[in-house]
């Protein structure tokens, strides 16, 4: 027998993903030349936990560690992207995703103006940055930003945002998916729960980006 039944051996998700930090198997994909920040879904209705049920924080300075990436970028003449989850007042436009619950704090009562849509305040969001509402977990899936980033001649995407199981790893599948180095820094990332964050900030090392510390994004800017 060459190959393996699953293994279970009682360690925690936390625990699965320290070892795999600690013990790397694989190369990394690296940075490239030119990188865009893609900030997925910092809405009041995930961001927010003083205001809605639906709200999560898993490190309290996740919004300083993206506006402070972001403020890099910016400075360094590169993108910053931030996407939101929206929909129409009869969420026809929420497809198949909007019919599994129907309650005030459902995805697709999330309707376009309102204070669930409306992104954190604590972004520091400027006038040049790319600002879209989506629909589906992939910041990528019939939004303008696979267009963009070929117009900006960029090569390597870093995806910060939530949920980690969610939208943020659907993205950083996706940017794999069209070819770009993917690096999602561990402190910009959020989950309800630690099992479904470091599950899937495990996944996401093991096979479709580089999961770094905010620290190597920082540093790399300042080695330019």
């Amino acid at each position: 027998m060459k190959g393996t039944q699953m293994v279970s051996d009682g360690k925690t998700a936390r625990q699965l993903f320290e070892e795999v930090m600690a013990n790397p198997a694989r190369r990394k994909f690296g940075f490239g030349t030119k990188l865009a920040i893609v900030n997925v879904d910092f809405q009041q209705a995930y961001t927010r936990t003083d205001l809605f049920a639906t709200a999560y924080e898993t490190d309290p300075r996740q919004i300083e560690w993206v506006n402070a990436i972001s403020d890099l970028a910016r400075g360094a003449g590169m993108p910053v992207v931030w996407s939101r989850v929206g929909y129409a007042d009869d969420a026809g436009d929420a497809g198949v995703w909007g019919t599994r619950t129907d309650t005030p704090d459902s995805l697709q009562n999330i309707k376009y103006g309102s204070e669930r849509h409306a992104y954190d305040p604590r972004c520091r969001i400027a006038p040049g940055d790319l600002q879209y509402t989506k629909r589906m977990p992939s910041a990528f899936f019939e939004t303008p930003l696979a267009s963009y980033l070929v117009w900006h001649k960029v090569d390597t995407v870093v995806v910060t945002g939530g949920s980690t199981s969610g939208c943020v790893r659907a993205t950083a599948v996706d940017a794999l998916s069209r070819g770009y180095r993917t690096i999602v820094p561990i402190e910009t990332t959020a989950d309800k729960h630690e099992s479904y964050h470091f599950a899937n900030l495990t996944d996401l090392q093991l096979k479709y980006a580089d999961v770094e510390p905010v620290s190597a994004v920082i540093d790399w800017f300042g080695a330019r």
